[in-house]
C-alpha cells in the first residue's frame, strides 16, 4: 500500500477507552456498518470495492486532515466524516474498520479497534513485524473478533485457476514456481521519497514482497532453504539506498522457488509460472491470462501445433472476456469492475463471508503473520547493513545561518526542489512548510534551511511558517481529480494562503501559475504577458481553470486588499528531477507508446526547471513589480517530433510514436461524456474542442518583458537545452 496521508492518524488512538464499544448501540440495519482509516490512493478502490459486496455499506472515513477525509466521503456518497479515530468510534457503531495507513501504523490502530469491539480488515502487508501481527490475531481469537488481511491478488480470477490445478494435481507434481514482479516504482524517480517502503531498504520487501510470499505460501508452503541476493542499489535524494532488483531462491520439499523482483522502470510483468510433472502454467496478471501448457492427443510431431492453437483461442477469449467486463464496470452494470477492483472485491467478500464461518486462509490473520514472518527473513539474509538515516526533525536543531527571510509552499516538488538549492547557493535563509520532512533532498538539510511541519491547510501552521518572512513564494499543488477538489485544495488553499501573507505582511507574494491558463491553439498567434487569459477557461480541463481561477482571486485580493502579488507562468518545463516522457510534449502510454497532439510541428514552449527557478528568484529582488505577471518560456528550439527524436537517441531505444489529429483526442472525449452523461457521473462536462487544440500549443510566446524586467536570461543554446532537458533527466530515470 502507498503511503497514506495519514501518517499521525494514529497517535492519539492508544487513548481509546476498550470500554467503548460496549456504549455502542445495537444496529438495526441489516447491513454491516464499515469505516475507513486513512484516505491514501487505496481507500478509493477500496471504496469502489465495498461497494459491489453483499450486505455491507461504507458509513464513515477518518483521516487527520478532514478536508481529505470530507472529499472521499462526498465521492462515494459517505455519510460522516472525521479526523480522529477516536472521535469516529465514539460517535459511530461500527461492525468493521479497514485499515489504510502506513504499515508501521497498523498495529497501534488494528489493536485500538479490536479493543472496542470493532473487526478489522487490514491493507496488506499486515505489520512490519511478524510479533505484531502474531499479537492481533491472538487479541482477535480473545475476544471472538474477525480480523483479515486484504491479499488481494490471491483472489484474482486467473490465479484462483492456478490454484485450483496446482491443489487438483492437473500439473503433476509441482518441479518450480517462479515468481515475477518486474514493474517501475515511481516514488524512486519522482518522490515521495519518505513513504515506509524506502525507509529502510528491506521494507520493499515487505511492502511489495508481500505479495508474491503469500503466493509461494499458498501454492507450495513455506520453504525450507532460502538464498537472497539483492542489488543494483540506488541513492535516493533523502540519502538513503534503495536496492532495484532482488532474487530470492528458496526450496520446499521436491519444489525449487524463485521470486524476482524489479523495480527497474520498464515493459511491466508480474507473472507466476508453475512447472509440472504433467504439465505448465502461467498466469499473466498484468494482462489478466492464464494459460496451461499441456500435451495433447495427437501424434508427437502435430504436439506442438496443436498446443500452440489451444492456447491462442484460449488467449482470445480471455481477452474478450477481459475487455468485455471492462465494458460492464464502466456502464455499472458489473459485480466486480476491472481485473484489479475485482481481486480487491474478492478479498471483502471472504472476510465479510456469512459470520460464523471460518475466514478463508488467503485472508486469514495467521497467514498475513506467515507472511510477514518470511519477509523479515528474505530481510534478514539480505545481509545489507542497518539503516542509519535519521528523518530531519520539524526545524534544524542548530543554526549559523540568519533568520529566513523567504518561505517556500511546494519545496518537494520538481520546481521546488531547485528553487531551494539556487535560493540557497545565493547564500540565503529559506524555511519550508512540508508535510513530512522526511521528504526533503539531501541538499535541504543544512542550516540555510528552516523546516516546519505543516500543512497549507491549516492555518495555523501557515501563520507560524510566515512569522518574519519578507517573502512567500507559492509553489504547492495538490494531487486532485474532482471539480469540488480543486475548489478547496487548490483555489481554496491558495486562498487561504494569500489571506496569511496579507496578516503577516510579507513584502513580496509569488504565485506559480501556468501558461495552460492561456489559449494556445491555431489562432492564439504571439502570446505576452498583456494577452488576455482564455475566457473560455471554464470549458477547459479543471487544472487549468482552477489555476486561471486562483489568479483572478489573488488579483481581485491585489486591488482591493493590497496584496503584494507577482505571478509567475513557467512554459513546459524539463530537467532534471522531471520525467523525460513529458505529457507536454505527447500523451504517453507506458512510457513506451506516445501520440503527438496534433502533426508536433510547431516548436514547444519549452523552458527549463534551472531557468524558471532563477527566474523566481529574480521576481523576488526585483523592486516595484507587485500586481504584474510575467511568462517563462525559453526561446523556441524544438517541436514535439525534435524532442521525441532527441529523446530516442539519447536513450538508445526506439519509443513508438503516433501523430494524431487533435479531433480524435476531441472526439474520443466526446464518447467518453456521452457513456457519462447516460451513466450520470458526476463532474461530467461537455468536452471543448477549444481545450483540446490548446493542447497543440501553436502559440508563439514573447517573454521580453521577463528578461528586461526581471533580467531573466534563459538558456537558448539548442544543444543545452538538449543535455539538461532531456539527456539528464534520462539519465536519472534510467540509471
Amino acid at each position: 500500500m502507498m503511503q497514506s496521508s495519514l501518517e499521525q492518524t494514529t497517535e492519539n488512538i492508544g487513548r481509546i477507552p476498550s470500554s467503548n464499544a460496549e456504549s455502542h448501540a445495537p444496529n438495526p440495519s441489516p447491513k454491516r456498518r464499515v469505516g475507513f482509516l486513512g484516505t491514501g490512493y487505496i481507500a478509493d478502490w477500496h471504496a469502489q470495492a465495498i461497494a459491489k459486496v453483499s450486505g455491507v455499506e461504507l458509513v464513515a472515513v477518518c483521516d487527520r486532515i478532514l478536508p481529505k477525509a470530507q472529499a472521499l466521503a462526498h465521492k462515494f456518497g459517505v455519510p460522516r466524516a472525521y479526523d480522529s479515530l477516536q472521535a469516529m468510534l465514539a460517535e459511530e457503531p461500527l461492525d468493521a474498520v479497514h485499515v489504510l495507513l502506513p504499515p508501521d501504523k497498523h498495529f497501534e490502530a488494528a489493536r485500538t479497534l479490536l479493543e472496542s469491539g470493532v473487526n478489522v480488515l487490514l491493507e496488506k502487508p499486515m505489520c512490519d513485524q511478524a510479533s505484531d501481527c502474531e499479537s492481533l490475531a491472538r487479541i482477535a481469537a480473545e475476544r471472538g473478533l474477525r480480523i483479515g488481511v486484504s491479499h488481494n491478488f490471491l483472489f484474482s480470477q486467473v490465479y484462483e485457476q492456478l490454484r485450483q490445478d496446482v491443489r487438483s494435481g492437473v500439473l503433476g507434481l509441482i518441479d518450480n514456481v517462479t515468481i515475477t514482479w518486474h514493474r517501475p516504482l515511481p516514488p524512486t524517480l519522482f518522490g515521495p521519497f519518505n513513504i515506509w517502503m524506502l525507509r529502510d531498504p528491506r521494507n520493499i520487501m515487505l511492502e511489495i514482497g508481500s505479495h508474491s510470499v503469500s503466493q509461494m505460501v499458498d501454492l507450495v508452503g513455506e520453504p525450507e532453504q532460502m538464498l537472497v541476493h539483492p542489488s543494483n542499489p540506488m541513492d535516493l535524494p533523502t540519502g538513503r539506498k534503495f536496492f532495484r532488483r532482488w532474487q530470492v531462491n528458496a526450496f520446499k520439499d521436491r519444489t525449487a522457488i524463485e521470486l524476482r523482483f524489479s523495480f527497474v522502470p520498464g515493459f511491466s510483468e508480474y507473472t507466476i509460472h508453475v512447472r509440472g510433472s504433467l504439465a505448465s502454467a502461467t498466469v499473466d496478471f498484468e494482462r489478466s491470462t492464464y494459460t496451461r501448457h499441456e500435451h495433447r492427443p495427437v501424434d508427437p510431431d502435430f504436439d506442438a501445433y496443436a498446443m500452440i492453437i489451444r492456447n491462442a483461442n484460449s488467449l482470445k477469449t480471455q481477452a474478450r472476456r477481459t475487455l468485455f467486463h471492462y465494458f460492464r464496470s464502466k456502464l455499472d452494470l458489473g459485480t466486480r469492475g476491472n481485473p484489479y477492483g475485482a481481486t480487491i472485491v474478492g478479498a471483502m467478500d471472504a472476510f465479510y463471508a456469512a459470520s460464523g464461518m471460518p475466514l478463508d486462509k488467503r485472508v486469514d490473520a495467521w497467514m498475513g503473520a506467515r507472511v510477514i514472518r518470511i519477509c523479515e527473513e528474505i530481510g534478514s539474509r539480505a545481509n545489507l547493513p542497518p539503516s542509519t538515516y535519521v528523518t530531519p526533525s520539524s526545524t534544524t536543531p542548530v543554526r549559523s545561518a540568519p533568520a529566513p527571510s523567504v518561505l517556500v509552499l511546494g519545496a518537494t516538488g520538481f520546481i521546488g526542489r531547485e528553487l531551494v538549492r539556487q535560493l540557497i547557493g545565493t547564500g540565503r535563509s529559506v524555511r519550508l512548510l512540508v508535510r513530512n520532512p522526511g521528504n526533503l533532498h539531501r541538499h535541504m538539510i543544512v542550516p540555510e534551511v528552516e523546516c516546519q511541519v505543516g500543512d497549507v491547510m491549516d492555518i495555523a501552521s501557515l501563520r507560524k511558517a510566515m512569522d518574519g518572512v519578507n517573502c512567500v513564494i507559492h509553489l504547492a499543488r495538490s494531487n486532485v481529480k474532482t471539480w469540488a477538489e480543486y475548489q478547496e485544495f487548490e483555489i481554496g488553499a491558495t486562498r487561504q494562503i494569500a489571506q496569511c501573507a496579507l496578516e503577516a505582511r510579507v513584502k513580496r507574494f509569488i504565485y506559480t501559475g501556468t501558461i495552460a491558463s492561456y489559449y494556445q491553439g491555431a489562432r492564439a498567434g504571439t502570446i505576452t504577458e498583456d494577452t488576455p487569459l482564455d475566457p473560455q477557461i471554464a470549458r477547459g480541463n479543471l487544472y487549468a481553470r482552477a489555476k486561471t481561477a486562483s489568479e483572478e482571486l489573488l488579483w481581485k485580493m491585489h486591488k482591493e486588499q493590497g496584496l503584494p502579488v507577482v505571478i509567475l507562468r513557467p512554459g513546459v518545463v524539463i530537467g532534471r528531477g522531471g520525467s523525460p516522457f513529458h505529457w507536454g510534449v505527447a500523451m504517453w502510454w507506458h512510457d513506451a507508446v506516445c501520440q503527438t497532439w496534433g502533426d508536433g510541428q510547431n516548436k514547444l514552449p519549452l523552458v527549463l526547471v534551472e531557468d524558471v527557478a532563477s527566474g523566481m528568484i529574480a521576481a523576488m529582488d526585483t523592486p516595484d513589480i507587485e500586481g504584474r505577471s510575467f511568462n517563462l518560456v525559453g526561446d523556441p528550439c524544438l517541436n514535439a517530433q525534435e524532442y521525441l527524436d532527441e529523446l530516442n537517441r539519447c536513450g538508445g531505444f526506439h519509443v513508438q510514436r503516433h501523430t494524431t489529429p487533435i479531433f480524435k483526442f476531441y472526439l474520443i472525449d466526446l464518447v467518453k461524456w456521452v457513456a457519462k452523461v447516460a451513466l450520470r457521473f458526476p463532474d461530467r462536462q461537455f468536452p471543448h474542442f477549444r481545450d483540446w487544440e490548446t493542447r497543440t500549443m501553436r502559440a508563439t510566446f514573447d517573454c521580453t518583458a521577463a528578461k528586461t524586467v526581471l533580467g531573466w536570461k534563459p538558456v537558448t543554446d539548442r544543444d543545452e537545452v538538449v543535455r539538461k532537458g532531456i539527456a539528464e533527466p534520462l539519465d536519472e530515470f534510467t540509471k
